[in-house]
C-alpha cells in the first residue's frame, strides 16, 4: 500500500502564503508560481530539499519539537522551511516558513561579509 502525502502550511509560512496571494505584483505572483510548483515536487519526493543539520536547526524550530527540518529555493532567492511527519500510512509535510534570503540568514545566524 502507497503511503499518503499530504502538505500543510503552518504559521509564518501560511501567512506568508495567505500574503502572496493576495498581492498583485509581478514579484509575489512568481513567488506564488514558484512555491506551487516546488510543492507538487516535494509530494512526489518529500526528502527533495536540502536537510539542514540538527545543530543547525534554529531554536525556534527545536522548541516547537521539529527534530528534521529541509530547505528548497524558491524564485527571488527566497526561501521555503519544511519539516516531515509520518508513520506507515500518511507523511505529513509540515511548510514552516516562507522566507527572502535576508530573514533566512538572520534566521540561521549568518552574515554578510
Amino acid at each position: 500500500m502507497d503511503k499518503q502525502i499530504r502538505v500543510f502550511l503552518k504559521g509564518s509560512a501560511q501567512e506568508a502564503y495567505l500574503e502572496l496571494k493576495k498581492r498583485t505584483d509581478k514579484e509575489s505572483k512568481s513567488m506564488l508560481r514558484s512555491f506551487e510548483r516546488i510543492k507538487e515536487i516535494i509530494k512526489e519526493n518529500p526528502q527533495y530539499g536540502d536537510p539542514i543539520s540538527k545543530d543547525k536547526i534554529p531554536k525556534k524550530y527545536l522548541d516547537l519539537g521539529i527534530n528534521n527540518l529541509y530547505r528548497v529555493e524558491l524564485s527571488n532567492f527566497w526561501r521555503a522551511l519544511y519539516t516531515i511527519e509520518g508513520d506507515q500510512i500518511n507523511v505529513l509535510l509540515f511548510f514552516l516558513d516562507i522566507v527572502d534570503h535576508s530573514i533566512y540568514n538572520k534566521l540561521f545566524g549568518y552574515r554578510k561579509n
